[in-house]
């Protein structure tokens, strides 16, 4: 988020009964949440609220309050971002146009997507050595142009070529908090899926 001094906003808000104060702060970073498209880290946060104000018990006790919603809060990355319940999906896009918002992917991309994810940083070449056959670049330029992959150092050996790791969007289009949370070997196994 930019980082703008809003000499007006009482952060401390003392003039208000500590219950009212907490709900107060608890509407703020409800309010930044939604106006935000991407996560919000705590720092950005910790801005609109009282300087001894615990941003994470307040985030705490705005997904209480938020429970029975369509939408929730989600930790991704290092920060936490509103977003609409996946049951509500189907109702979304019946009513609103948001037909430019979906991914669109397909099997290949997907499994692509996960073998990234798993094996980051990862080159084409290993890739290669996981699918047995040549990525082709569209794929990896569809994957990068809807923000869910971008290059990552480059290998270590002649030519350099470039690895690809997934970003900030992957996390919260797939609603991890952090990589920790994909499946491990064995719950892949134990759900009948194969290891990328």
């Amino acid at each position: 988020m930019a980082r703008r001094a809003e000499p007006d906003l009482d952060r401390e808000l003392t003039d208000l009964p500590a219950d009212l104060r907490w709900r107060e702060w608890m509407r703020r970073i409800e309010a930044v949440l939604f106006a935000s498209a991407t996560p919000v880290g705590r720092a950005d946060l910790a801005r609109v609220v009282g300087q001894r104000a615990s941003v994470d018990l307040l985030v705490e006790d705005l997904v209480v309050d938020l429970e029975g919603r369509p939408y929730e809060i989600a930790k991704v990355g290092s920060g936490w971002m509103l977003r609409t319940k996946a049951a509500y999906a189907p109702a979304i896009r019946t009513a609103a146009d948001v037909a430019g918002q979906t991914l669109d992917l397909n099997e290949v991309d997907l499994a692509v997507l996960a073998a990234i994810a798993y094996h980051q940083p990862i080159s084409r070449d290993g890739l290669k050595d996981i699918f047995g056959k040549e990525i082709s670049r569209d794929l990896i330029g569809r994957l990068a142009e809807r923000n869910l992959i971008s290059t990552g150092p480059r290998e270590p050996r002649r030519g350099a070529p470039y690895t690809f790791v997934t970003t900030g969007a992957f996390l919260a289009v797939f609603g991890l908090a952090s990589l920790r949370d994909l499946a491990d070997p064995e719950q892949r196994a134990d759900a009948g899926l194969s290891a990328p």
